[in-house]
């Protein structure tokens, strides 16, 4: 898949380096007062388990081929457990095109957790149609999240 100046593709083991770059960017420019080169190693591992389990991984180039952000859903949960795109991406529609892809892998229904404080996410999953069905805590950082549900039917297989 094209458009607007990035492509979409599968995961693979040599986008991790790129990846690891640009969600701790990401995530540093949230704000959070979390060391997240620290959770690395956790990110690499889960990133595998994610992929052994057989969660579909979809990574976004930028125009010059370079891993610019990313997605995981699980089609037969409907889980999306990663959305990440590279700081300098950000604002172009790669967020929003690796969400579709989400959505026509697991048409119907997507889930997941936000975390409350991070603004800009909350925004984008609102923009895109999600609704909060509920609240919790994230397991790693114990800060508050939002549980988000996607239902529709408009993006087909």
């Amino acid at each position: 898949m094209t458009s607007a100046g990035f492509s979409l593709r599968a995961y693979e083991q040599r986008d991790l380096p790129a990846i690891e770059d640009f969600w701790v960017a990401a995530w540093m420019a949230t704000g959070f007062a979390i060391d997240f080169y620290a959770r690395l190693p956790w990110l690499r591992a889960h990133l595998n388990k994610l992929a052994a389990d057989g969660v579909e991984i979809v990574v976004g180039l930028d125009a010059e081929g370079r891993p610019a952000g990313f997605v995981t859903v699980d089609p037969s949960t409907g889980h999306l457990d990663q959305l990440c795109v590279a700081p300098s991406s950000q604002g172009g529609g790669l967020a929003r095109a690796l969400l579709d892809e989400a959505k026509r892998r697991s048409p119907g229904r997507i889930h997941l957790d936000v975390n409350e404080d991070n603004v800009r996410a909350c925004r984008f999953y609102e923009r895109e149609g999600f609704a909060v069905v509920g609240r919790g805590k994230s397991e790693m950082s114990g800060l508050p999240v939002r549980r988000l549900a996607w239902r529709g039917t408009n993006l087909q297989k």
